[in-house]
């Protein structure tokens, strides 16, 4: 029985997969995750809604499988400074990427709290992924001796990285853009970590 259903599950390749994730992803920034339907998922990507059941379960399932898709901010950045790095995390993408990230965010923020396998496959798939990338810039800093290792703010990296993206739109009614993020890790990322 499982043996059979494991051939079911292949018969989407990468290619698909990957366009129907992108789908799922640009489908949740419009509508948020409430609003974010096995229906409309199925009208965007020309799939049968019976197909999208079957390879991924439910909705849950198949967003988690999209958000699993997106690579770490941090990933693969090492520029050879506390700074540099912090610049290149949050430079990475354009503002309308930059936006479309916030889109997402905003989407998942309330409705993780209600939906415990939503908030585990974040945790799991995004937070703790970027977590790792941010420990690695931070203990790189500290063996370069930018930072002190028992610098009680490096617990707080995320937070404060978060919290830029978060609030810019409530506090000044602006998108976190490309020219926001850089002058905010200089004027508080970075003394916090005292560097």
């Amino acid at each position: 029985m499982a043996e059979a259903a494991s051939a079911r599950r292949t018969r989407i390749t990468s290619e698909r997969e990957a366009e129907l994730y992108m789908s799922v992803l640009d489908l949740l920034r419009e509508v948020g995750y409430d609003a974010l339907t096995m229906d409309a998922v199925a009208a965007r990507t020309r799939s049968s809604k019976a197909t999208l059941y079957r390879q991924w379960g439910g909705k849950a399932e198949l967003v988690a499988g999209a958000i699993r898709q997106q690579e770490p901010a941090a990933s693969g950045i090492n520029t050879g400074s506390l700074r540099g790095d912090f610049y290149a995390v949050v430079t990475r993408e354009d503002d309308v990427r930059i936006d479309q990230n916030y889109a997402l965010l905003r989407g998942l923020a309330t409705v993780v709290h209600e939906n415990p396998d939503l908030l585990r496959a974040l945790r799991e798939l995004i937070i703790e992924p970027e977590i790792e990338e941010l420990r690695e810039i931070l203990g790189r800093a500290t063996e370069r001796g930018e930072i002190l290792p028992d610098n009680p703010a490096q617990g707080y990296l995320l937070h404060m990285l978060i919290g830029a993206f978060a609030v810019r739109s409530v506090i000044d009614q602006l998108p976190p853009t490309q020219s926001f993020l850089p002058s905010y890790i200089d004027a508080v990322v970075v003394p916090a970590l005292g560097a």
